[in-house]
């Protein structure tokens, strides 16, 4: 039988402490893999359909090609998603995307998206936000975050419901207008009539 010493004792604490910080990194490694963008984790094509409720504007984006993100197709989206009513455009953040295109997954529904609201001009923003209390002053929507979307021919509700299981920033449930919100914010939740 081993005589406890101090010396056994440091080399025991000295062991416990090593696979402790392991098992808190493996930990730290597997929670972020939530977080990474989605060309970290995948390597296949991605391809987003849309059509613009308010310009009947169409557009099939391959916007990401297994490897990487596609500038041509994310200056297409930019322009679908510009600000209708002054024409101005933004760069729209690929991590949107991301969200939409696993939305459709979850939803298990290949459709197209309509976007009722995709950026929107401090103008525009301040005149919306004027006329309604569900229009966020310092909106998501000013920066390229966010986008108001229905998936034709699937419910608003239950997309809704996909979107907060994915807990990937903002959702909102517009119940009376029939669309849902993300944006790619903190994580928050919010339903109005």
């Amino acid at each position: 039988m081993e005589k406890f010493t101090s010396r056994n004792h440091d080399v025991e604490s000295l062991h416990r402490r090593r696979i402790l910080r392991q098992a808190l990194g493996i930990c730290a490694v597997v929670g972020s893999i939530g977080a990474l963008p989605a060309k970290a984790l995948e390597g296949k094509p991605r391809i987003l359909r849309f059509v613009h409720t308010h310009t009947g504007e169409t557009l099939t984006a391959p916007y990401f090609d297994g490897t990487d993100y596609r500038s041509d197709s994310l200056a297409q989206v930019n322009l679908l998603m510009r600000d209708f009513r002054t024409g101005e455009s933004h760069t729209i953040d690929p991590a949107l995307l991301d969200i939409l295109y696993d939305l459709q997954v979850r939803a298990d529904h290949d459709a197209t998206f309509e976007i009722i609201s995709g950026y929107r001009s401090p103008a525009t923003n301040a005149m919306l936000h004027s006329r309604s209390n569900g229009v966020a002053a310092h909106s998501q929507h000013l920066l390229g975050k966010a986008i108001d979307i229905r998936l034709t021919g699937f419910s608003t509700h239950l997309l809704s419901e996909h979107a907060r299981v994915l807990a990937r920033g903002g959702v909102g449930f517009y119940a009376a207008s029939d669309f849902v919100h993300v944006d790619t914010g903190s994580v928050r939740t919010w339903r109005l009539r």
